[in-house]
């Protein structure tokens, strides 16, 4: 069993908390949020006492802690809770600054706790599968990976502006996915971006349509696609083609009823929401995390991957803004 306290509150923090309070081998036992008002509806709701962060972090009771708070806060946390003795699930990126990245990436290291960066989609089942198949040597040698993202539509402005822009919010899921799929460095990066939804977007300084080109250090090649409004669903499909075959991970639909009729044949949109999309993802991440807390696992999404992921989105950024290809 281990004591886990949550940082935040919010709507991540409210998946996180209903998954720890699920497992056979985790409890809540604090809740921290810098608003009183999310930290206190979310203890009525489990239980979990309302703490300081500071009461959490001398608590040594208490085993993990679970970062969900807003992202400049992410390092600052990942710190103090390292430096505690506490092993640390964080949500995506740990910080949008690399430099910052490493600095706070040394401290865990020294510090010699676990850390597992809250790259969820590698704990799909499908796209587990995907993965786990073609470790197996289902269709040979990669050659080309396709990823296809698209949220059902675009989050507010304000929210844009201190995302740290698509590639390092958005796109940063599908790098990690590449690299987890491929298993191999990526040496080249193209990116190209525009603004086609919303012009208060672009005058965020950010875009809202991407493709990206990456080239692994075998030649094999990926592409991204991405938008932020799809108009039918939340849109997460991957193909990973091989030399001797091919994987592929469709997305989950609302329902898998099948209408034909002499006007033709329907199915139903893809969920809509990535709550509903990757709920049994963020509820296989949190087993996994448990058992790298209790020492049972090695973590499959560490500090390493998210800076992994954090540079590309950086190369990305450069190329979108220079019109060239960046070489890592």
């Amino acid at each position: 069993m281990i004591n886990v306290a949550l940082i935040g509150a919010g709507r991540i923090g409210q998946v996180h908390s209903a998954n720890i309070v699920a497992h056979p081998e985790s409890r809540l036992v604090a809740i921290v949020d810098a608003f009183p008002e999310a930290a206190l509806s979310l203890s009525e709701k489990t239980g979990a006492p309302v703490k300081t962060l500071e009461e959490v972090m001398a608590d040594q009771s208490i085993d993990a802690v679970v970062i969900g708070s807003a992202t400049d806060t992410h390092a600052d946390f990942i710190e103090l809770a390292a430096r505690s003795g506490k092993a640390i699930f964080c949500e995506k990126p740990v910080d949008l600054s690399l430099a910052r990245v490493q600095a706070c990436l040394k401290v865990v290291e020294e510090c010699r706790v676990p850390l597992l960066v809250g790259f969820n989609r590698r704990f799909d089942p499908n796209f587990a599968a995907v993965r786990n198949r073609y470790q197996q040597g289902q269709i040979g040698k990669a050659e080309s990976v396709l990823i296809v993202s698209r949220d059902p539509s675009p989050p507010p402005v304000s929210y844009i502006q201190r995302s740290g822009g698509l590639f390092r919010d958005m796109t940063i899921h599908d790098f990690d996915m590449a690299c987890y799929l491929v298993d191999e460095p990526v040496v080249a990066v193209t990116a190209r971006g525009s603004c086609v939804m919303d012009p208060a977007i672009g005058e965020a300084g950010d875009i809202d349509t991407a493709v990206v080109t990456l080239e692994f250090a075998s030649g094999s090649l990926g592409t991204i696609v991405n938008t932020r409004r799809s108009g039918f669903g939340y849109d997460q499909r991957i193909e990973l083609l091989g030399a001797e075959g091919m994987l592929r991970a469709e997305n989950q639909l609302e329902n898998t009823v099948l209408l034909a009729n002499e006007q033709g044949t329907a199915v139903a949109n893809p969920q809509y929401f990535f709550l509903e999309r990757y709920h049994a993802a963020y509820k296989a991440e949190w087993a996994h995390f448990v058992d790298v807390a209790l020492g049972r696992a090695q973590c499959l999404s560490g500090g390493k991957e998210g800076e992994q992921a954090l540079r590309l989105a950086d190369a990305a950024v450069a190329s979108w803004t220079t019109g060239k290809t960046v070489r890592l």
